[in-house]
């Protein structure tokens, strides 16, 4: 195999991580803005979906109660993003097995420390070892799906 067909299947993964890297970028002001946003239009949509039984009295209390979930939820979703695209490359690597899990989950965790430092340079933000275990269990999730599927695409 040559050298552009190995270094190919990194450029989903190496996007995905600039990604992540420019969210963990943001001022908290703008970060917390934009997961605001996100949790808003979640609410509205389940809201139209099946009708809200909720005793707060505003949208704006409802989406304060939420708020946090949704971004350690955002967390734990970018690392298993992460842990897939790092699962593809290392296989088209031809790196396989039991390596491909370790590997993964050693470059994902590796990156979530590195973000997590990052954020000690943004205004407002700090790093919170809460977040890289948030991280670490989304990047192992994803890491296993990824072989579960491949486990049972070789199966068919």
């Amino acid at each position: 195999m040559n050298n552009k067909l190995r270094i190919t299947p990194w450029l989903p993964a190496a996007v995905w991580m600039l990604v992540i890297f420019y969210l963990s970028a943001q001022p908290a002001f703008a970060s917390n803005s934009l997961s605001r946003g996100v949790t808003k239009i979640i609410v509205e949509t389940i809201g139209k979906v099946i009708p809200l039984d909720i005793e707060m009295s505003t949208l704006n209390d409802i989406v304060s109660q939420l708020n946090h979930f949704v971004r350690k939820f955002a967390h734990f979703s970018a690392y298993a993003v992460l842990g897939v695209l790092v699962s593809y490359a290392l296989v088209k690597n031809e790196i396989r097995g039991k390596r491909t899990i370790a590997l993964s989950l050693a470059i994902c965790i590796t990156y979530a420390v590195s973000d997590e430092l990052h954020q000690l340079f943004v205004p407002g933000r700090g790093c919170q070892l809460k977040d890289v275990i948030i991280d670490t269990s989304g990047a192992l999730a994803g890491t296993s799906i990824y072989r579960a599927v491949n486990i049972l695409r070789a199966r068919h």
